[in-house]
């Protein structure tokens, strides 16, 4: 058996988790770590959030720290067996071993086990079923180490079985392919049949779980490789993708973006046509306003919003964020650039301060200019020649320039 003493394994061993070790400890319940914590750990990666599994039913466990004076917070899990206990201004989630009892491809009954093999066989994806003892022994049922070392990545047991427990297992399968494996196109052909067989039950899972999913893939690696293949495989019009979705201009635009950091929605925005792609995306969905926005946006700009010719590049943009009435338009701009791939303009507009206009309806009354009116003309004379001097006119030149008008 393998025994994991990584430095970020023993970093886990704060305050608290020595507290609760030691209560299942005395009862004799076993405790471990359980699923993603342990695919990152064995990846060298320390894991954001912990989640562990343990052979003691809810009512025992809460016997068990309300005994010892231990506060629980009240998570709504207990139904499926989990238990969240603060201890040491940490909050630890312990879920009880289970088997599904009856699924209905969105979510599942449930029965507590004391087998963990049992567990691991309702687990989706093998890299994802490993349990890890609090003494560093991996507890591996299906072969996930050695997938993980291989960056393979592999539904457990039969795929098609897996995905019909819960049909958004096939864009988990897609997000972790994305983020463990080493190149596009790595898939096991009877994975790809089953995925493609059971496309059609995405039709049933809400937008919001399949936004949080396709948002996780649209930043992982192969990303190109992985919407072509939701084409191929029938998958886009169940997640509200466009039918007709520019796969060229995808593939274009999610490599320009390899290395700036964009949101989501930028890479997605390159799949569509127009603004009815994004609206039925977002009844689909469920996206947010500004995510919408965003892509409305891009859809709107990106074509004729382009660098300028000549020696300031950046003057397209700048005066398109002056002459903006609206909020934020600055990191739509941003996002813009990551779209087109103009990584040394992204770097120069971000640096870039909008200057103030230093004019104000004041100053013309001190020159004599009295009428509302006519302030708000002159005012308006003032801008243009200012945006054509690139704002760099100061307050002087512009009111003996307005002596001239």
């Amino acid at each position: 058996t393998m025994r994991l003493q990584a430095p970020q394994f023993q970093a886990l061993f704060t305050p608290g988790l020595r507290s609760v070790a030691e209560l299942f400890e005395k009862k004799n319940y076993e405790l471990r770590i359980a699923g993603g914590a342990v695919r990152d750990l064995l990846s060298g990666v320390t894991p954001q959030d912990i989640d562990f599994a343990t052979t003691a039913t809810p009512a025992e466990m809460k016997e068990m720290f309300t005994a010892a004076g231990v506060r629980l917070i009240n998570n709504k899990g207990e139904k499926h067996g989990t238990i969240t206990a603060r201890l040491h201004e940490q909050n630890f989630e312990i879920t009880t071993l289970r088997i599904d009892v009856v699924t209905d491809g969105r979510h599942a009954e449930v029965e507590f086990t004391t087998d963990w093999h049992k567990d691991a066989e309702r687990r989706d994806l093998t890299v994802n079923s490993m349990f890890l003892g609090l003494d560093g022994t991996l507890y591996d049922f299906f072969n996930g180490y050695e997938d993980l070392k291989n960056k393979k990545i592999r539904f457990v047991g039969k795929a098609a079985e897996r995905i019909q427990e819960d049909y958004l297992r096939i864009l988990r399968y897609f997000r972790f392919y994305g983020r463990i494996a080493e190149k596009p196109g790595d898939h096991e052909p009877i994975t790809l049949e089953a995925i493609k067989e059971n496309a059609k039950g995405l039709a049933g899972i809400s937008g919001e779980r399949i936004w949080v999913e396709l948002k996780k893939i649209l930043l992982g690696n192969h990303v190109n490789h992985l919407v072509q293949l939701m084409y191929e495989l029938d998958i886009a019009q169940y997640i509200g993708l466009p039918l007709g979705g520019n796969l060229e201009e995808f593939a274009r635009v999610s490599k320009n973006i390899q290395n700036l950091s964009p949101k989501p929605m930028t890479v997605l925005t390159s799949l569509f046509k127009g603004k009815d792609d994004i609206t039925n995306l977002d009844l689909r969905l469920k996206i947010s306003k500004e995510e919408k926005n965003l892509g409305l946006f891009l859809v709107k700009h990106r074509q004729e919003l382009s660098k300028g010719s000549g020696p300031e590049p950046l003057r397209p943009y700048q005066d398109f964020l002056m002459d903006s009435r609206e909020a934020n338009t600055n990191s739509k701009i941003f996002e813009l650039l990551k779209y087109q791939g103009e990584e040394q303009l992204l770097k120069e507009m971000q640096e870039w301060t909008v200057p103030s206009f230093p004019v104000s309806g004041h100053d013309l009354r001190k020159m004599g200019v009295s009428s509302g009116k006519e302030i708000g003309t002159a005012l308006q004379q003032l801008r243009d020649e200012w945006k054509k001097s690139g704002y760099h006119m100061d307050k002087e030149e512009l009111l003996s320039c307005l002596k001239k008008l």
